[in-house]
């Protein structure tokens, strides 16, 4: 199944006596890359989480971010441990600086760490916050799958075209030889002014001029990456496929750019230039593709 790197995905459950919810974003990255932003009363299970994520997903950018849904939670909890440390470093600063007023409570309670939303005792355990970004992984990867779908019938459509080009430049190259010689022929009569001319080293000469612009091993060599991306946008397994179709890609480019140096036509170039932008295009959205 072709997926794309793009997509978003979401589960919500409960963790211990609170109810979770877990977004996760993904866009394309060269490797696995992830960012998990957890809330404070679920940060020491970051590890865990990350490891759920690798396992799931393969490449891409990864955002994950989950909340807890304090309407549902325990009722809200205060580390009076960081809530002394907070009010005893503010005494201090009261003190060093001569500031004079009372330390105002609620402005301590919004400092970080310092309000809960699950209280002691209710914190659950981590399968719990595994299992909920599982279904959002799974979620996310549905979402891959249905963009990835979309992107193999636009390269498929764009691979068409490349063909056509192709095939086109095939029909060509035979009547273009023919059309070189005859063009070689008539500027040797006009320089040698009617002197007898040596058939056999003006048969040498057209068969190196054929040989520099025959482009068939390239058109087979083409041929052949186009069979291989076709191959690989059609399998079935689970196995990532965008770092093949960009290998594929750069030796298509190399053959395009091959034929259209040894073209010297210009309904060849007209092909070849079309080639390219449809590889160009071809690019752009294999870079998206896991």
């Amino acid at each position: 199944m072709i997926r794309s790197m793009t997509g978003f995905g979401a589960a919500e459950g409960r963790v211990g006596a609170a109810r979770v919810a877990v977004e996760l974003r993904s866009v394309n990255h060269r490797f696995f890359n992830a960012t998990v932003r957890l809330p404070t009363e679920l940060s020491r299970w970051e590890s865990e989480v990350r490891e759920a994520l690798r396992k799931r997903l393969s490449r891409g950018h990864i955002s994950l971010t989950a909340r807890v849904e304090r309407g549902v939670a325990g009722a809200p909890a205060i580390d009076e441990t960081r809530f002394g440390a907070y009010v005893e470093m503010l005494r201090r600063l009261q003190s060093r600086y001569s500031l004079d007023g009372p330390i105002d409570i609620a402005a301590v309670l919004r400092m970080p760490d310092v309000m809960s939303s699950i209280s002691e005792g209710e914190e659950g355990e981590v399968r719990e916050l595994v299992s909920i970004v599982d279904d959002a992984a799974h979620a996310l990867t549905v979402a891959r799958e249905d963009e990835g779908a979309r992107l193999t019938s636009y390269l498929l459509d764009r691979l068409v075209l490349i063909e056509d080009a192709l095939s086109r430049t095939a029909a060509r190259a035979p009547q273009r030889l023919v059309e070189h010689r005859n063009r070689l022929r008539t500027a040797v009569q006009e320089l040698t002014e009617g002197l007898v001319i040596d058939e056999a080293r003006m048969a040498v000469e057209i068969a190196v001029l054929a040989d520099r612009l025959d482009v068939q091993e390239e058109l087979a060599r083409f041929a052949s990456h186009n069979a291989a991306f076709r191959q690989t946008l059609a399998r079935g397994d689970d196995e990532p496929v965008g770092k093949r179709l960009g290998f594929l890609l750069q030796e298509m480019l190399r053959e395009a750019n091959t034929t259209g140096s040894k073209a010297n036509d210009a309904f060849i170039l007209a092909d070849v230039v079309t080639v390219k932008e449809e590889l160009e295009r071809i690019r752009e959205q294999v870079e998206n593709l896991e």
